[in-house]
Order: structure tokens, then C-alpha cells, then sequence
């Protein structure tokens, strides 16, 4: 998938987005409402702008829709799934509308190994490979069945107080911006 030029401003306005978000996650562990809409709202509106210049602002809408839509199709499940909280998937919806679906797709690969990366990390010094590697095993097993990756065991959830939690929008937030250096174009 290659990189498609953004403009700037759509470039500092994901920037904020996410510098915001990381800035709430790591501070009280919730992304406000306030930001995931902000950012939705400034993405539509500036790729239709944008495409309007150059005759067909329908264009920069659609484009909008669908970084924002597969951004949903992806982050959905994974909340279903008790994977992540809300905020990060709707975080990762207003990346997609700012940036579009390519960019998205390069966006989410970066910050996937960056969040892979850093929960090893965590487990690792944590000392928790072994129960990690018995959790992984489990939830693997009751997805090949058909059951919620949890299963019987409230242990294994995301809202679990011993769970081993990160701050997920502090990595989306890192895998933008490492993006975003690998591929600034003014």
C-alpha cells in the first residue's frame, strides 16, 4: 500500500488529534468524546475542502468515509472482544477520516508492531510470560471454538483488575507519528 500525500494542515490536525488523545490515556486512561469527534469532523471537512480545490469534493467525502469506516470495520471486532476501549476504536475512526484508508492501513500496520512491541516489553518486565503465554493459548482456543475470548474466565478480560493494561492511545498516538516522520511531505 503506498503512502498518499496529505496536505499540512490535515497532517497537524492528526497530530493534535492524537497528541490529545495520548496526553488523556496516559493521564486518566480514557480518550474523551470531545477529540474522537473533533478530529472525525476536521478530517471530513477538510478532505472535502481540499478536494473541492481541485473540483470534486465528493472525492475528499468519500475518502473520509472509508479511512473512517475501515478503521470501524477493524476496531469494532476487536472491542466486541473485549481488546481495547471504546475511545481507542473511535480514536482510530477519526484517524481514518482525516487520513484516509491507505494512509489508515499504513497508519494501523506501524502502530500494530509498535503496540506488539511494547506489550512484550510490559510482559517482560512484568515477569508474565508464562501466564501470558497460557492466556494467549486460552483465548485462542475459545475463538477457534466459536466463544468469547474470555470464555468462563474473567481473568482473561481487558477489564480485569490484575489485567496487564496499556495505554493504547499513547501507542496509536507513537505509530502516527513515526508515520508521519517516515513520510512527511510538505
Amino acid at each position: 500500500m503506498s503512502y498518499l500525500v496529505m496536505p499540512v494542515s490535515l497532517k497537524l490536525v492528526l497530530i493534535a488529534t492524537v497528541l490529545a488523545a495520548a496526553y488523556y490515556d496516559l493521564r486518566v486512561r480514557r480518550i474523551p468524546n470531545w477529540i474522537n469527534v473533533s478530529g472525525a469532523i476536521l478530517g471530513v471537512g477538510l478532505n472535502i475542502y481540499f478536494a473541492a480545490l481541485k473540483g470534486d469534493g465528493l472525492r475528499g467525502a468519500m475518502l473520509a468515509a472509508a479511512g473512517l469506516l475501515i478503521a470501524l470495520c477493524i476496531y469494532v471486532p476487536l472491542y466486541a472482544l473485549n481488546g481495547m476501549g471504546a475511545g481507542d476504536v473511535k480514536l482510530m475512526a477519526a484517524i481514518g477520516a482525516i487520513v484516509g484508508p491507505g494512509n489508515w492501513l499504513n497508519i494501523f500496520i506501524v502502530t500494530a508492531l509498535l503496540g506488539g512491541a511494547a506489550s512484550l516489553t510490559l510482559v517482560l518486565l512484568r515477569r508474565k510470560m508464562g501466564q501470558t503465554l497460557m492466556n494467549v493459548s486460552v483465548i485462542v482456543s475459545n475463538l477457534a471454538k466459536g466463544k468469547r475470548p474470555a470464555g468462563e474466565d474473567a481473568a482473561l478480560s481487558i477489564h480485569h483488575s490484575k489485567s496487564l493494561k496499556m495505554p493504547h492511545g499513547a501507542i496509536i498516538a507513537s505509530g502516527v507519528c513515526l508515520f508521519l516522520a517516515m513520510h512527511w511531505k510538505a
